[in-house]
């Protein structure tokens, strides 16, 4: 499988916002998903810091109707989550954002290049780690450097899963094992995990392309740092609350985290593991990560300074068309204002 990495790819001829139904109204939503040949959208919204609104609508698969405990695959929004296991480590002094993590795990596709020797955590987590998104993408399937670490911009899947086997090895501990014990268990995140568990058939999504036809589900043994997370609409709430209220760390590394730490483009930036639009309105700016597998659209915004967040799961490759609409919905000028950053041409 190949991951590709979509934030908030808009086409230029998306609906404006007025054109999203009532989201309170079931029989209207569903209308709307059918014209837009998407089988299933959940929605969560925080406003004051607490869940407003949670609801899910369309079907999983053929028959079998959406439920607001299903189970999504979240693709790229799974990098959220390492993130701040990290940074969490990072804040209790367990773990360095500037030492080379090759003190703890070195890939062997790259320890012959002396670069490897001063990648650090925070070069993997603002995607300057040097690799390519997949080392599938190279010639011979091997892991690269393709600049210097540090240097500049690159998304890269492999840098996250760099990161996770750094972890593991000095922890001794899975990521699912980190993460649970760091995340999932203290906030009652009950259905979320990085590995498939057959229990979740009944109510996963199950992935469909842009001429609804039904996708290969990926049921991974094995935890990915920056993919592949299954989890519910209500748990990933759960997570966001607790990002608007501090994620765990001090606010000097909640600061650093939402920091300008390299540009993506105009009015739009890596901060620690969170894409940053600034401005997105008066003194306001916001979190985001997107995720995009085949058969999967996902998105999360934070708004940290209004204390509100919106988090979009659908399993369509058709989702992403309704993501200005639903941003304009909730988060109105600010959501207007990420749609306007994130199709603005790159100078």
């Amino acid at each position: 499988m190949i991951l590709l990495f979509v934030l908030i790819s808009f086409s230029t001829n998306a609906q404006q916002p007025n054109s999203v139904p009532d989201m309170r109204d079931s029989v209207a939503v569903v209308k709307w998903l059918k014209e837009k040949r998407i089988p299933a959208l959940a929605v969560g919204y925080i406003e004051n810091g607490s869940v407003k609104d949670i609801h899910a609508f369309g079907e999983l698969r053929t028959g079998v109707p959406a439920r607001k405990d299903a189970i999504f695959n979240v693709a790229s929004i799974t990098k959220t989550i390492t993130s701040m296991v990290a940074l969490n480590l990072v804040n209790a002094g367990k773990w360095r954002l500037d030492e080379p993590v090759a003190r703890y795990f070195t890939d062997p596709d790259v320890k012959d290049d002396p670069r490897s020797t001063r990648l650090t955590t925070r070069d993997i987590l603002t995607h300057r780690s040097g690799f390519p998104n997949w080392r599938s993408e190279l010639p011979e399937g091997k892991l690269a450097f393709q600049f210097d670490p540090g240097t500049r911009y690159q998304y890269s899947g492999e840098g996250f899963e760099y990161l996770r086997h750094a972890l593991e090895s000095k922890f001794h501990r899975s990521l699912d094992q980190l993460a649970d014990s760091i995340i999932f268990k203290p906030l009652g995140m009950h259905d979320t995990r990085f590995v498939w568990n057959s229990a979740d058939e009944g109510r996963f999504a199950y992935p469909f392309d842009a001429e609804l036809k039904q996708l290969e589900v990926v049921r991974n043994a094995m935890p990915n740092a920056a993919d592949l997370l299954k989890t519910t609409m209500p748990d990933y709430c759960k997570f966001i609350t607790w990002v608007l209220n501090g994620a765990g760390v001090s606010k000097e590394l909640f600061r650093e985290m939402a920091s300008r730490q390299v540009t993506r483009k105009t009015d739009s930036y890596m901060g620690l593991g969170w894409v940053i639009y600034d401005p997105v309105g008066r003194e306001e700016y916001a979190l985001s990560h997107g995720g995009h597998d085949p058969g999967v659209h996902t998105l999360a915004v934070v708004l940290p300074k209004s204390n509100r967040a919106l988090v979009i799961f659908t399993n369509s490759d058709n989702g992403i068309q309704i993501y200005p609409d639903l941003l304009g919905y909730y988060l109105g000028a600010q959501g207007q204002a990420i749609v306007a950053i994130e199709t603005k041409k790159t100078p």
